[in-house]
């Protein structure tokens, strides 16, 4: 996985295709979220796995990617019903399957574990990536990972690169590479807060 090219001026966060930031939250309406921005924006951050660098990452990445297909297949099979997350995961669950429910479940918990390792780092000046990505991966998704699992995990947090490789990768202008990641990094925390708690109702569970 070779490091995305960051035209100059710019920033990594700025050549998405979708960031969080922009993501349509409906307050009105139990904060549905739409699906279309969503998967764009997730399939956007995948790309933040490349920055990491090494190749030990792409068992994350191609997690991630695979449960966005699952849901964007649901979505374009049943259009009408899947505009917002919610409703999709409502109707799917309706016809008795829960291919893309299950995988928006694990989808949410890789994005939990990339918000909270992203923020923790940005918060601690002085931590490494592997330590923040080592502490994240404990919070969230190693309590489901089996014991084939956990080592592939384990080997792309320790290959982590250092800070101070990591954060020019996003950007030459540091101070606005911080500003825009502070900013995505809240709204993808704001994301994930919802789509746990929306998890957690009877409504969502199979």
């Amino acid at each position: 996985m070779s490091a995305p090219a960051v035209p100059e001026g710019a920033t990594l966060l700025s050549t998405f295709k979708r960031s969080f930031v922009d993501v349509p939250v409906d307050a009105e309406n139990d904060n549905a979220i739409s699906t279309t921005e969503f998967l764009d924006a997730a399939e956007s951050l995948t790309t933040m796995f490349d920055a990491l660098g090494s190749i030990a990452f792409s068992p994350v990445k191609s997690d991630m990617l695979g449960n966005v297909k699952k849901i964007r297949e649901r979505q374009l099979a049943t259009p009408a019903e899947s505009e917002t997350l919610q409703a999709l995961v409502r109707n799917e669950l309706k016809v008795k399957s829960h291919k893309a429910t299950e995988g928006l479940v694990w989808l949410v918990r890789g994005l939990d574990f990339t918000c909270i390792a992203l923020s923790q780092n940005l918060a601690k000046a002085g931590e490494e990536l592997s330590d923040s990505f080592r502490g994240a991966y404990g919070a969230t998704l190693k309590p489901h990972h089996g014991l084939l699992v956990k080592p592939v995990f384990s080997a792309a947090m320790s290959a982590c690169p250092y800070r101070k490789d990591f954060y020019p990768k996003l950007g030459a202008d540091q101070d606005a590479v911080a500003g825009e990641l502070r900013a995505y990094l809240a709204a993808l925390e704001k994301i994930v807060a919802i789509l746990k708690g929306f998890q957690d109702r009877k409504e969502a569970k199979w």
